[in-house]
């Protein structure tokens, strides 16, 4: 039985294969330096997600309207979003993408599980400032060559989030030409989460990027304990997806600090 990675894997390639990442259109990116706003912001610096599905919960909200989720997280305060432009298990789409990158101006990163260059040559197209690596994948070399993709996807204009889970997944992205380190709090074999990850691994590393927590945020309190922990920066879906008043959830949450 193939388990989560090797599923998400595959479905990239399903993906790719099914010409998913043909994007005719050729739009510009923010413009804007993520990484300086972040180490200048006030309060929180809040990347919030645009997702519709997940492989642990299901349906998370119904597909509709993603520009006015867009303007409601940026009205509350985040600093980035994240558009899923993964189909499967997802429900995410370069379309979804397109029409929330027309209409915002913040950085935008695109969130799927790349393994090819034909997904960061349409993140270009789509109008990304970033796109995501997870490190999980080249360590388990179920997909090769990772400074090969960031490599390209700097000589394209875009920067790299790598995200990680485990120590030494941190140490090998620490090392690699990566813009932004993600710590994800969820263990993508077993699903589960533990908010303690970010807090272990920046107790035990020196931080030479800039940290992002993922995973698990839902609360005031869990922000001021990952700032505590070391992190700069967060990257929160689900909750704000489940929200029945988006802007304000996110207010709450960049006011936290």
């Amino acid at each position: 039985m193939e388990n989560i990675l090797e599923k998400l894997v595959n479905n990239s390639r399903k993906a790719i294969d099914n010409n998913v990442y043909e994007i005719c259109e050729s739009l510009p990116n923010s413009g804007m330096d993520l990484e300086e706003n972040i180490i200048k912001s006030e309060h929180a610096a809040l990347i919030t997600e645009i997702k519709f599905s997940s492989p642990t919960l299901g349906n998370i909200k119904k597909i509709s309207q993603p520009v006015d989720i867009a303007m409601k997280m940026v009205n509350g305060g985040a600093c980035a979003l994240s558009v899923l432009t993964q189909p499967f298990l997802f429900d995410g789409s370069p379309e979804i993408f397109m029409k929330v990158r027309n209409a915002i101006k913040v950085p935008m990163l695109m969130k799927d599980i790349t393994i090819h260059k034909i997904q960061i040559e349409a993140a270009k197209r789509m109008g990304a400032d970033y796109f995501l690596l997870i490190q999980s994948l080249f360590d388990k070399k179920l997909v090769p060559d990772m400074e090969e993709l960031i490599e390209f996807g700097h000589k394209n204009g875009l920067k790299v989030l790598v995200e990680t889970h485990t120590a030494k997944e941190f140490e090998n992205a620490l090392k690699t030409n990566a813009d932004i380190i993600g710590i994800n709090n969820r263990n993508l074999d077993t699903l589960e989460i533990n908010l303690e990850t970010t807090k272990q691994l920046l107790e035990n590393f020196d931080k030479s990027k800039i940290i992002l927590s993922e995973s698990g945020i839902q609360s005031p309190d869990d922000i001021r304990f990952l700032h505590d922990s070391g992190a700069d920066g967060f990257l929160i879906g689900t909750s704000i997806m489940k929200s029945p008043d988006i802007e304000n959830s996110v207010s709450e949450l960049v006011n936290a600090i």
